[in-house]
């Protein structure tokens, strides 16, 4: 109800389904937010059982029921993992277009960088997560600019960089359970939002933006057959 509301331009209808073929009957785009959620002390690892047979599920009905150039965003954790659950649940649809959020992490690194530099963040750029959406990901402020200049000449700081800048953005997801209790909601809302325009919009030049993808093909040497977070641009096709 309180969608249709809020006039939002793009909305047309709000249609609801309990039943996973009739909600992803040709759709065009994915967004798999359902999943036992993380509690306090928990660690995404613990939520695998459950929610990889969530994601095997809704898989199979993707691959039997949408659009075969469905692009697919997992968003329940973990997400890089029930990402592969997904895919390879759906041989029908394209592996590229299935990814895992990790624009979280990245716009939590720009923040990060933005303020101990006394910037806005919209003069950070080419930030990149690797890996994981998790306490294994690697945050790399190497590659990273403010304000057109090498974001470790800025900062001129490596011990706050390694010890500190690293850990939070690895990290913090877990702060955020532990102080509310429940997972953030509005940032994880808002970099869903990013995930989707950085690929229905050209990537600028000198900028970078972040999501798991399949790395079969990637040009950094990583493990094929993975969903692994990396550093990407888009011509603006989707």
């Amino acid at each position: 109800e309180g969608l249709p509301r809020s006039c939002y331009p793009l909305l047309r209808e709000v249609w609801i389904s309990t039943e996973a073929e009739q909600a992803f009957r040709d759709v065009d785009w994915a967004i798999l937010i359902g999943a036992k959620p993380r509690g306090p002390g928990m660690e995404r690892s613990d939520l695998l059982d459950l929610n990889g047979q969530i994601f095997q599920m809704q898989g199979q009905a993707l691959n039997k029921v949408a659009n075969p150039d469905c692009k697919v965003v997992v968003v329940g954790n973990p997400c890089n993992t029930n990402a592969l659950i997904a895919m390879q649940n759906a041989p029908n649809l394209k592996r590229e277009n299935f990814h895992a959020l990790t624009r979280l992490d990245q716009n939590r690194a720009r923040s990060q960088l933005a303020v101990k530099s006394n910037t806005h963040y919209g003069a950070v750029k080419n930030v990149a997560i690797w890996g994981n959406h998790s306490t294994t990901q690697v945050p790399d402020f190497v590659n990273a600019t403010i304000l057109g200049e090498p974001a470790e000449k800025v900062i001129d700081n490596q011990d706050w960089l390694e010890q500190e800048f690293t850990p939070v953005i690895q990290t913090r997801g877990a702060a955020v359970i532990k102080k509310w209790g429940r997972s953030s909601g509005a940032s994880t809302a808002v970099s869903i939002s990013n995930h989707i325009r950085s690929l229905l919009e050209p990537t600028p030049e000198g900028d970078c933006f972040c999501m798991a993808v399949c790395s079969d093909g990637n040009p950094y040497g990583i493990e094929e057959g993975l969903i692994y977070s990396m550093p990407l641009r888009s011509k603006g096709d989707g």
